[in-house]
């Protein structure tokens, strides 16, 4: 459908420059990819003011902000303009009118959280899908409809490529839509337009204080899905940690409709959904018990850890919450796969091998953990390659390695993705909690990332467990400016092959190592 200038800029509160009676019928902000007929939207950027570059677009209108109309008031720009205070805070409203509001015609479910956004989104796909309904996906591993691949790049898109992915879904024959909300979205008003029908939280810890600066910002931008013009119609939250208890409250006091979900004994009492393991099987499946006044839910999770029975409890939950029979959803969980999440390697090796996306204290202590209870005897030992990002939060890097050390045998800190900074100043980050922490037997220091995963491998005896951390499902590692291809489960593979060659008499294989840094640039990814 076409828009006219004159109804956006009513619902947006802007003023047009121009002819108001111009239509547009699709939207963006990437000035290389601008439709013609469309509105682009100039908004101010880290180096330059995107109104510079829309005389090179074929957009029939421009949305700016007042940087933005002296720009192109200076260019002599001719088409009409669309001139607002604040581009973002009102671009998602914009977009959701000219893609005339697909959202408010799909049952849309929301989770954030700092860790098991992405775990609890494919619980929710797979129990949605075995409830028969047709499942749109997006989050940190991609988009996919009815588990088909679609290209995107961020967690949460951009305003006007979200409601374009909606509408896409939507013309489809898709019913139900789950997707991750980054704290970024919420703050930077890429939801704006969006209707939550549920909204799901999971827990907090520290990450992202380059974005956010103070753990309290970082959950107010969190509790956006749960108050104000953002909120979901109902809100799911895991109450295990202060913070999600602190989230129930936000709800409430927002007149939202609100299930908590605990796998704490101590919030038992407090919670509408109380979950536990009733067993668990070597292979980490676990058996699970989910009570409530519902009744009770028993089902197999083929996932490790009393972090993922919680992410499972609030799936369930969450799709109570839309009127999904439990029992229906429960029995799609049993076969769930969550790349790069406790993913498990075998190539016939005695050890266990594991890739996580664990990229902050919390999560790397959570992973070590279960990976613990997992070892077949208690002198079985774990080997951690682990390493932090670079331009994001420095603080949390000595965390990182403190958490590593406490509970792993060995700990080798190597290279995640150091983007524009000094790979060897990270590393010394994190070997500094490390050290400082103590417990681990031994912390090696190896840059290289494939020969890190190597050496862990090499060390592992029978029955050990070795576990390559924070880069999880991502296919490349990010060197100044440019992306490298890197897959920590095809290294850890080929290591493992390797190995077992070697062991053989076999001469290793002779592929290319990634050390090398490849020479193909892929699109970033986290």
């Amino acid at each position: 459908m076409a828009v006219t200038l004159h109804k956006l800029a009513e619902i947006s509160g802007g003023r047009v420059i121009g002819d108001a009676r111009v239509e547009v019928s699709s939207c963006g902000l990437d000035s290389t990819s601008i439709a013609s007929g469309a509105l682009f939207a100039a908004l101010p950027g880290t180096h330059a003011h995107g109104a510079k570059f829309a005389a090179d677009t074929p957009a029939a209108a421009i949305l700016t902000d007042a940087a933005g109309l002296e720009i192109l008031s200076e260019a002599g720009e001719q088409r009409p303009i669309i001139a607002v205070e604040d581009i973002r805070a009102v671009l998602g409203t914009i977009a959701a009118e000219i893609y005339n509001h697909p959202s408010s015609r799909l049952t849309v479910v929301g989770v954030t959280g700092t860790s098991g956004k992405t775990t609890t989104s494919y619980l929710l796909e797979a129990g949605l899908l075995h409830a028969g309904f047709s499942v749109g996906l997006i989050g940190t591993t991609g988009t996919r409809i009815n588990r088909e691949p679609v290209a995107t790049k961020l967690t949460t898109p951009e305003a006007p490529t979200l409601q374009e992915l909606f509408l896409r879904m939507l013309e489809q024959g898709v019913t139900h839509v789950v997707m991750e909300v980054s704290s970024h979205a919420l703050e930077l008003g890429r939801v704006r337009g969006t209707r939550f029908a549920v909204g799901g939280f999971t827990n907090l810890s520290q990450d992202h204080l380059d974005f956010h600066p103070t753990m309290e910002a970082y959950f107010h931008a969190k509790a956006r899905l749960f108050s104000g013009e953002q909120a979901a119609r109902q809100a799911v939250v895991c109450i295990d940690d202060k913070w999600g208890r602190e989230m129930e409250h936000v709800a409430r006091d927002s007149g939202l409709e609100v299930s908590s979900v605990a796998t704490d004994p101590a919030q038992e009492d407090e919670a509408t959904y109380f979950a536990q393991q009733v067993r668990a099987e070597a292979s980490g499946v676990q058996e699970v018990e989910v009570r409530s006044a519902h009744g009770e839910v028993d089902f197999r999770l083929p996932l490790p850890g009393k972090f993922n029975i919680a992410n499972a409890a609030l799936a369930l939950g969450m799709a109570r919450a839309i009127g999904v029979d439990s029992e229906v959803f429960a029995a799609g969980l049993a076969h769930v796969s969550v790349p790069g999440r406790m993913q498990a390697i075998h190539q016939g090796q005695d050890f266990l091998a594991i890739v996580d996306y664990a990229h902050k204290p919390a999560a790397v202590a959570a992973v070590l953990d279960t990976l613990r209870g997992q070892l077949s005897t208690d002198s079985a030992r774990i080997a951690v390659v682990i390493g932090a990002g670079g331009d994001r939060d420095t603080t949390k890097r000595p965390l990182m390695g403190a958490a590593a050390a406490q509970r792993a045998d060995l700990v080798i800190v190597t290279d995640d993705n150091p983007r524009s900074e000094d790979p060897a100043l990270i590393r010394s980050e994190v070997l500094e909690g490390a050290r400082q922490q103590g417990g681990a037997r031994e912390v090696r220091e190896i840059g290289s990332r494939a020969q890190a995963i190597q050496a862990a491998v090499e060390w592992a005896q029978p029955g050990d467990a070795v576990i390559v951390v924070g880069k999880g499902h991502e296919i490349g590692q990010i060197i100044g400016d440019h992306t490298y291809h890197f897959d920590d489960r095809e290294e850890l593979s080929q290591a493992i092959e390797d190995r077992i060659a070697r062991a053989a008499g076999n001469s290793p294989s002779a592929q290319s190592r990634s050390d090398e840094n490849g020479v193909t640039d892929i699109e970033e990814q986290k």
